[in-house]
Parts: structure tokens; sequence; C-alpha cells
């Protein structure tokens, strides 16, 4: 099915872009950086959501890097049962992203989270190894994440824009270790779903006050325990294509990862990794004739690469805990618990 002709303005593309540096600002906080009415963008940030191509959601904070685990794996199937096995697994709360891959070594890539290495391979060795259409799988773990996409920025402001935004949304200092209890836990299971929603409607759908969620919110917050992105479809990047390089560099090299591959725009993903290709990247490109130029850019910036493996996607099916369409618009969301 052709999917309906994507109008996207360039007030649009700044107002997405404002929301990927501070994801819960108030409407009256970025209209005059804007140069809009709050009504307007609040209109406007309506018809992005409901048409499926921009959201706000919770995910994990900076903290989860060193409390929680982060891996990928990778899964091979029979060509018949690609797009039903991503369709079962998207169901699982674990695998937070699913994406098809084309035709190669592995037909399915997941992003898989969980709070701690051995929930990791339960998921993986009882859940995912024992679903009847899986051939063979491969987990790496990611030992260090220099990039994620909550970091990915879409370009639409300028430097002062930027200025503006990132002195007001100045987050406040770490807080102490926080234990999660079932308020935290519903309040996240709600944001997960809608990143926006108002302090007085998660009141209500937690049965508590508005003072109340903005402080477990704050504490959520600060202690690193939680952060909020913006996501978008590709007709509002104008990034359709997703590859994912899998490389060596060695021991000595990893750690300039962050100084060389990341400052790349097109980056979405970068992370030091276990096995033998210990370097992983993703990258969101304008077309299939990008992915040669990326690889030749990152090589040069980083001689001691050696790239083994491009995985090229042909569909993300999930992405952070939100189900898309073949055109990349979300449809619906699942919820993730790796906290």
């Amino acid at each position: 099915m052709v999917s309906d002709p994507v109008t996207v303005s360039e007030l649009d593309l700044a107002l997405v872009h404002a929301l990927q540096v501070r994801p819960r600002a108030a409407w009256t906080d970025l209209a005059p950086l804007l140069g809009a009415t709050a009504v307007t963008l609040a209109r406007r940030w309506e018809r992005l959501a409901r048409e499926g191509l921009a959201w706000v959601s919770a995910v994990p904070g900076p903290a989860f890097s060193s409390s929680g685990c982060t891996a990928f794996v990778f899964l091979r199937c029979a060509p018949s049962a690609r797009e039903r096995l991503a369709t079962r697994i998207a169901e699982l709360p674990e695998a937070v992203t699913v994406e098809l891959l084309a035709p190669g070594r592995a037909d399915l890539m997941l992003d898989v989270l969980a709070p701690d290495l051995t929930s990791v391979q339960s998921f993986v060795d009882e859940e995912l190894a024992a679903l009847p259409d899986v051939l063979d799988l491969e987990c790496v773990f990611a030992t260090s994440l220099y990039t994620e996409g909550s970091r990915w920025r879409l370009g639409s402001l300028d430097a002062a824009q930027l200025s503006v935004l990132g002195r007001a949304g100045t987050p406040d200092g770490p807080g102490g270790p926080l234990d999660l209890n079932t308020l935290d836990r519903e309040l996240l299971d709600a944001l997960v779903a809608d990143g926006r929603m108002r302090l007085t409607e998660l009141a209500d759908l937690t049965g508590t006050s508005a003072t109340t969620v903005r402080r477990r919110l704050k504490r959520l917050t600060a202690g690193g325990i939680a952060g909020f992105r913006c996501d978008v479809a590709p007709a509002v990047s104008g990034l359709p294509v997703s590859v994912t390089f899998r490389g060596h560099a060695p021991p000595s090299d990893v750690n300039r990862l962050h100084r060389t591959l990341a400052t790349l725009p097109e980056c979405r993903l970068l992370a030091a990794v276990t096995g033998g290709a210990n370097v992983l990247a993703t990258y969101w490109l304008r077309d299939i004739g990008s992915v040669q130029q990326r690889e030749t850019a990152a090589c040069s910036q980083l001689p001691a690469l050696h790239i083994t493996e491009r995985a090229l996607g042909t569909r993300t099916v999930k992405r952070m805990g939100h189900l898309l369409d073949g055109a990349g618009r979300r449809t619906g969301v699942r919820p993730i618990r790796p906290w």
C-alpha cells in the first residue's frame, strides 16, 4: 500500500529539533525561539504525532550504561519466516528495537536492553533461541556506548537557537541511587507510550497528585535513571536508508571512536562491543549510494578500522518500544522495561 504524501514544513523540522534537545519543553517556552505561537506549535505537534511522523518517549537515562546491559542480537531464519519472526519478537519487551535486514549473514538485528547481564543471557538463551523460526543467532554486548538515538539531531536549528535551548535545558546534577517503586514503574510505562504526557494526566492515570508526579520524575531524570527522546519517521529525517557497520579496531584505538566516527552527522549509534568485530556503528543515510561514501569517510578518519560487515536495514519493525509501519511511521507501542 502506498503511503499518503507527507508535507513537512521548515517550522515542523525546527519544532522536532527543539524537542530532540528538550523533549518535554512547554510550548510557551519554545514559541519565542521558533517564531510561532504556542497554539501553533501545539497544533503542529499534534498533527506530527497523530500521523506517526514524530513522537516523544521515555528511554533509559545516562545511569543505564553503568547499571544496565545493552546487547545487539543478529538472527538468522528462513526467508519466508522473516516478517513473522520480526512481528513475534516485537512483542517482547526486552527487544526494544527490531530491524529487518537485507539478505546477508543475518536476517534480523535486535537491540536488547535489560537490567543486567544475567537477564540478557536468559532472554537470548531461553526465549529467542527457543523460537521455532530461529536458525542461528549471535549476541554481542556493548562495553561502551559513545552515541545513540537520544543524542542524534535533525540539524534544523542554528547555533544561536541551540545555545538558548541548551541554557534553558541545563539538567540538574546527578542524584543518588534510586530504588524504583510501583509508582515509578507506572510513570515510566506511561511515558514510554507518550513522553509529553502532562503531569495532571500522569497523576490521574496513577492515582496520585501532580506534585508527587513532578517530584518522582525529577528524581528519575536527575538520577540518570530515565531520559526522553524525540524520534522521527524517514519522511521527517530525509534519511530513509539505515546501515550498520561492524568492524575491528585495535583496542588502543577504540576509545578514539567518539572523537571520529560519532562526529559524522548521520551517525545514529556507535558502540564498542564484545567479539572479534569490536566496533558497531549505525548510520542513517539519504540513499544506498551513500553507504560506500560513509564507509570510506569512516575508515579515512580511523585508518586502523577494518570494516568486516555491512548490514543494510530494509525495515524497522520496532524502535525503542514503538511499532512502525513500512514507511517508518509510528503505529503503536509495546512496553519496554529495562529498568
